[in-house]
């Protein structure tokens, strides 16, 4: 993989007032109050903070998987927010711009490693031969060429992790958007994969936004956003302090 353009930084993903809420019965149960969030591009930002602070749900919103309660979301520039685009438009962006990691990785048990990382660029209508050559080059790029045929019930938990890895970046996405990816992982495995992060990001520029209850994890990031009670409580600046 060539290394990574030389851009100026500017604002790729910008969120302003993210609010959500879920009811239980009659009763709303706040789970985002207000949240405003910037990401410039080849910026490296984690979110922290306890289970139920509301980390997941604003991943899942900036990931246009579900729409906010409130507030608005644009993209690297754009002046319509990105939930008035249509489900068509929005799910063509989502494929095209976003790569998702979560701490389940979610790999097809029927299907080989190679396949699995082929699996959105053949939906994209790609050749089948293009895509198993992009494929390739991304499993081996995570350390795995030796490993194309395996199936996920044939790999470790931290090989099928940077395999999900290789699987949401064959798009070549602007941001990447990870839950709890080290979760289930050991020390050895969790720092393999925040190396491999910390890679993609020199190596392609792109962003990454991660979610973690590790705070070795959040440390490897440019910036660390502690969450608390659906809102931000402030913000830390790694680069200015090394």
């Amino acid at each position: 993989m060539s290394n990574a353009p030389v851009v100026e930084a500017r604002d790729l993903i910008r969120a302003e007032n993210i609010q959500k809420s879920f009811f239980k019965g009659k009763k709303e149960i706040k789970v985002l109050r207000g949240v405003n969030l910037t990401i410039r591009t080849g910026e490296m930002v984690a979110i922290t903070g306890a289970s139920g602070a509301g980390k997941s749900t604003l991943l899942h919103i900036l990931g246009t998987l579900e729409p906010p309660s409130a507030g608005t979301v644009f993209f690297d520039g754009e002046k319509r927010s990105l939930f008035d685009l249509g489900e068509k438009r929005l799910s063509e962006f989502r494929n095209r711009s976003l790569g998702f990691v979560f701490q389940f990785h979610y790999l097809l048990p029927e299907f080989s490693a190679l396949e699995n990382v082929m699996m959105p660029s053949l939906i994209a209508g790609h050749s089948r031969a293009s895509a198993a050559k992009k494929a390739s080059e991304l499993l081996d790029f995570v350390g795995l060429k030796h490993r194309l045929e395996h199936r996920p019930s044939e790999l470790s938990g931290g090989e099928q992790q940077r395999v999900s890895i290789a699987r949401a970046v064959i798009l070549s996405p602007r941001l990447i958007l990870a839950d709890e990816l080290t979760g289930n992982l050991d020390s050895v495995n969790r720092n393999l994969i925040i190396e491999l992060l910390v890679k993609l990001n020199q190596t392609t520029g792109v962003s990454v936004l991660l979610a973690t209850h590790d705070q070795d994890v959040a440390q490897a990031m440019d910036r660390v956003l502690p969450m608390k009670d659906g809102a931000f409580v402030e913000s830390k600046n790694i680069s200015q302090e090394l």
